[in-house]
């Protein structure tokens, strides 16, 4: 074989492996490309590949705020996962919620023509910001990157906002913008962190991508993420550390409550509870935490 046969042949097999994936469907990714794009998730995940953190999982993570969260993420490496500088409609207890991707484009009409084409070889109804929506589950948060566009730029309305939380139970985050805030205030529950609001209705852009990675400003954002909304912003968390998130923030929260406990009965000064704690002072706060019922143990030295 002549070494340009060889060359033909390596260049063929690396640009198989790539282009087999590739099909008419909008959202670009295939259920084994989330799989592979999420490799350190060993759960559950959805038909789709979406990684599925367990409900219970959620629930803890409640309470979390981004400076918790952000000691997590920087210990394992994620750097880029929280994104600040957001308007807040119906602010209430904090979102928390599986994230569904969605990623918009200013509008090409070779391009969307296609999109329109695959969309309705698929059954996809009304506008391309209608489809991301029919795909909701209980417990997910739309994500959108709308590039942050305002003008013409607003994803949903109050009729969208009551499909989404009738789908979801949840909220929305995106970046660009709403229209219809007075209805939308009107959905008990349904927080939407946004860029801005303006009257206009969304135009001049097409959607490119469904449960794909997008960008939301300074943060990387996969599906199956858990997003975290705070007054500080928005965090989104891997799937594979959201339950170490829980834990040691759970335990934060249970250190304090301790510490406060033995202060005011007078048993440690606060000197002792500030420093490191002794062999001791762990031991009685492992057994305080098995009377709790808590799981959690503090290492032993």
């Amino acid at each position: 074989m002549t070494k340009t046969a060889i060359l033909a042949l390596q260049i063929t097999c690396l640009i198989v492996p790539l282009s087999a994936p590739v099909s008419a469907q909008l959202d670009l990714f295939s259920k084994e490309q989330r799989i592979e794009f999420t490799p350190e998730w060993q759960g559950d995940r959805f038909p789709d590949g979406r990684p599925n953190v367990p409900d219970a999982v959620l629930a803890r993570l409640k309470d979390v705020t981004a400076d918790e969260a952000w000691d997590v993420l920087q210990d394992a490496g994620y750097k880029n996962q929280f994104e600040g500088g957001w308007k807040v409609i119906n602010p209430s207890q904090r979102l928390v919620g599986r994230v569904v991707t969605a990623v918009f484009m200013p509008r090409r009409p070779d391009v969307d023509s296609v999109i329109r084409a695959n969309g309705k070889k698929e059954n996809r109804i009304g506008d391309e910001n209608s489809w991301i929506i029919d795909i909701l589950k209980p417990g997910d948060v739309l994500v959108v990157d709308l590039f942050g566009k305002i003008r013409y730029g607003t994803i949903i309305g109050d009729n969208l906002a009551t499909a989404i939380y009738a789908k979801s139970h949840n909220g929305l985050i995106v970046n660009g913008a709403i229209r219809d805030v007075t209805g939308i205030r009107e959905i008990p529950g349904f927080q939407c962190y946004v860029r801005g609001v303006d009257p206009s209705a969304l135009e001049n852009v097409m959607l490119t991508g469904i449960n794909v990675p997008i960008r939301i400003g300074d943060a990387t954002v996969m599906p199956g993420d858990i997003a975290i909304g705070d007054p500080e912003g928005v965090t989104f968390v891997p799937p594979q550390l959201a339950e170490k998130v829980a834990d040691d923030t759970e335990m934060d929260h249970l250190v304090d409550e301790w510490g406060h406990m033995m202060l005011r009965e007078g048993k440690y000064t606060p000197g002792q509870i500030d420093d490191k704690w002794t062999k001791p002072m762990i031991e009685q706060f492992n057994a305080w935490l098995e009377k709790k019922g808590s799981k959690l143990r503090m290492p032993v030295p």
